[in-house]
C-alpha cells in the first residue's frame, strides 16, 4: 500500500511540474547524449517511417539505460549496443515494407541551429547517436537521451513539444 500511496504521489508531483515547463525553462546540459534521426525526405511516408523508427530508437536506448545515472557508462552501453539499435530499425523496415539503406552512427554529429519560443538552441557537432533513413534530407527528429529530457517532435518545423521523459513513463503506465 505505501508503494502505490508513494507513486501516487511522485506522479502527481512530477504532473505539477511538467504542466508549468516553458521552453525557456529547457536546458540541454553541455554533458549530454542526443538521438537524431533523419528521414529519407519530407514524403508523408518517409516522415511517417521516421517517426516508428524514433519511438523504436528510443524505447530501445530507455530499456538499456533506464537505470543509469552515469554519462560514461551511459556512452558505453550505447555504444555496444549499436547492433541492437540496428536491429530495431531493420525491424520497423520490414514492418512498414520500406526498402531504403539505414545508418547509425555514434559520436559528435552536426545539429542545425533551432529557434523555439525566444530560446535558440545553438548549432554545432553534439554527442549524439545520429539515425540516417536514407538519403536523409528530410526534417528531423530529436531527443536528449541522457540526461533523459526529450524534446518531442523536435524537426525543422515552428512546432516543437516538449515533455519530460517521466511525464512520458507516467503518462504510458499509469
Amino acid at each position: 500500500m505505501k508503494k502505490i500511496i508513494t507513486i501516487i504521489i511522485v506522479s502527481i508531483i512530477f504532473v505539477s511540474i511538467s504542466q508549468h515547463v516553458k521552453a525557456e525553462d529547457v536546458i540541454i546540459p553541455d554533458e549530454a547524449i542526443r538521438l537524431r534521426v533523419l528521414a529519407n525526405s519530407n514524403d508523408v511516408y518517409d516522415q511517417e517511417v521516421k517517426m516508428a523508427v524514433s519511438m523504436g530508437v528510443q524505447d530501445e536506448i530507455y530499456n538499456l539505460i533506464k537505470d543509469e545515472d552515469n554519462i560514461d557508462d551511459s556512452r558505453k552501453i550505447i555504444k555496444e549496443n549499436i547492433p541492437k539499435i540496428e536491429s530495431v530499425v531493420e525491424k520497423i523496415f520490414r514492418e512498414k515494407n520500406y526498402v531504403k539503406t539505414f545508418k547509425v552512427s555514434y559520436g559528435q554529429n552536426y545539429f542545425p541551429e533551432k529557434v523555439y519560443k525566444g530560446v535558440t538552441y545553438k548549432e554545432g557537432e553534439y554527442e549524439s547517436l545520429l539515425v540516417t533513413l536514407g538519403e536523409g534530407k528530410g526534417d528531423n527528429w530529436w531527443c536528449v537521451l541522457f540526461p533523459p529530457l526529450c524534446l518531442i517532435e523536435a524537426e525543422e518545423s515552428d512546432e516543437v513539444e516538449y515533455k519530460f521523459f517521466v511525464q512520458e513513463l507516467i503518462d504510458k503506465y499509469f
